[in-house]
């Protein structure tokens, strides 16, 4: 039997290289563990971590596709973050003009969350522990 440990990373491809990596690390506060350059694939490679945890590796590629719709395109969904305070999240995303949807309650757990966008509008979630 297959044995998991965990979930290594997550990987994500943005259209503006730039404007993603001030998004993850200034909005989102995501810490810069490597950066690299690959100049063979005119791309970058960002790798991200969040309370020392490495999450997210974040590619730039010239021209990729744009995601076809959301959220319910086939592939990944969306990335949920886990957060002690729905409200004090809407409000640190609101003062960096990000954009929230109106806070719901899962009707399955009973714990709140909404849900906003990454500069490619690439569907993330705030998620009540």
């Amino acid at each position: 039997m297959l044995k998991l440990n965990k979930v290594h990373h997550i990987a994500m491809i943005c259209s503006d290289y730039e404007r993603s990596k001030r998004f993850y690390t200034e909005v989102l506060g995501f810490e810069i563990e490597r950066e690299t350059y690959r100049a063979a694939r005119g791309s970058w490679k960002l790798d991200l971590s969040l309370q020392g945890n490495y999450i997210i590796e974040l590619f730039s590629f010239p021209d990729p596709p744009p995601r076809p719709s959301r959220p319910e395109a086939q592939g990944l969904r969306h990335l949920a973050f886990e957060v002690d305070d729905v409200d004090a999240a809407v409000n640190a995303l609101q003062a960096k003009q990000v954009n929230t949807e109106p806070v719901r309650v899962d009707e399955l757990t009973g714990k709140r969350f909404t849900f906003f966008s990454d500069p490619d509008g690439l569907p993330l979630e705030i998620y009540e522990r």
